[in-house]
């Protein structure tokens, strides 16, 4: 398994070295801009975006996916005369 350290170093690095042809699309001449336009907005951009926001707050995403996957875990457990929905629980006419 991989180090966290490690981790935060390869997010970091991918998220500087495509930020280089943007740079190039803010600062380049007007005429060769054009030729790359589309990819720094379909491409470069949305990676730069999804890996800042990921190390800004990939920790809250990680708790939420973690907790998510531990309720389905703990349901999926549970004996069957303890699976009931709020439904049946408010009507007691229905049979599961």
């Amino acid at each position: 398994m991989i180090s966290n350290a490690t981790k935060r170093s390869i997010l970091r690095w991918i998220h500087i070295i495509f930020s280089f042809p943007i740079l190039g699309y803010i600062y380049g001449p007007a005429e060769e801009v054009q030729q790359y336009a589309a990819a720094v907005r379909f491409f470069f951009l949305p990676v730069i975006v999804l890996s800042g926001f990921w190390m800004w707050k990939g920790h809250v995403l990680r708790r939420l996916i973690s907790k998510r996957s531990a309720y389905h875990d703990a349901a999926a457990n549970r004996p069957q005369a303890l699976r009931f929905t709020v439904m049946e629980s408010l009507n007691p006419n229905i049979v599961c």
